[in-house]
């Protein structure tokens, strides 16, 4: 999921949010499997290139492994965009060091 950093960082409760998904996984004994990426840079791989022309340079992502709840995200937060893409790839190698 990816979107507005004003929207999802200042005008949403994301931080909230995501603090009782945190909780969830702990209570569960699930691995926290989301991370937030503030000015992604897989944004500018040319997969991406019409989702990008609807964002500001000021964007923040959700990456998860659980496209459930990427999907919930989805509809709690209207202005954002989701999609899905695979590494290591040709245009992201190693994306826990970018």
């Amino acid at each position: 999921m990816i979107g507005s950093q004003n929207f999802l960082l200042k005008e949403e409760p994301l931080e909230e949010v995501l603090r009782e998904r945190v909780q969830y996984c702990q209570r569960e004994k699930k691995a926290v499997n989301f991370w937030l990426v503030e000015s992604p840079k897989f944004i500018n791989i040319p997969i991406m290139n019409s989702l990008k022309k609807k964002l500001t340079n000021d964007s923040v992502a959700i990456i998860s492994t659980n496209e459930s709840f990427i999907r919930w995200l989805k509809l709690r937060y209207h202005h954002v965009g989701i999609g899905f893409f695979v590494t290591p790839s040709k245009f992201i190698l190693n994306p826990l060091r970018s």
